[in-house]
């Protein structure tokens, strides 16, 4: 059984670590080339979950299907977490 203790601090390494991959990748995207003549494309894609029901959203095709993956992955990682002790 994992104790709530664990949890918390599983919970605070992770918004660490997310936190210092924004900063590492907002780096490397601003040492990168500033020339005008660069072609990029953005494509943003996200998910909202409340509940068990997910909404999922972005701009390209690939990010949404990235995103539904996603989605997927929590809702089936959220019924193992909380349904366990009930099988």
């Amino acid at each position: 059984m994992i104790k709530g203790q664990t949890i918390i601090l599983i919970g605070i390494v992770a918004v660490v670590v997310g936190m210092l991959l924004i900063f590492i990748g907002s780096t490397f995207l601003s040492s990168g080339k500033t020339d005008s003549n660069n072609n990029s494309k953005v494509s943003t894609g996200g998910v909202i979950l409340i509940g068990p029901i997910p909404i999922v959203f972005g701009n390209d095709k690939s990010m949404v299907s990235i995103a539904l993956v996603g989605a997927i992955i929590l809702m089936i990682l959220a019924y193992i977490l909380f349904y366990r002790g009930h099988l």
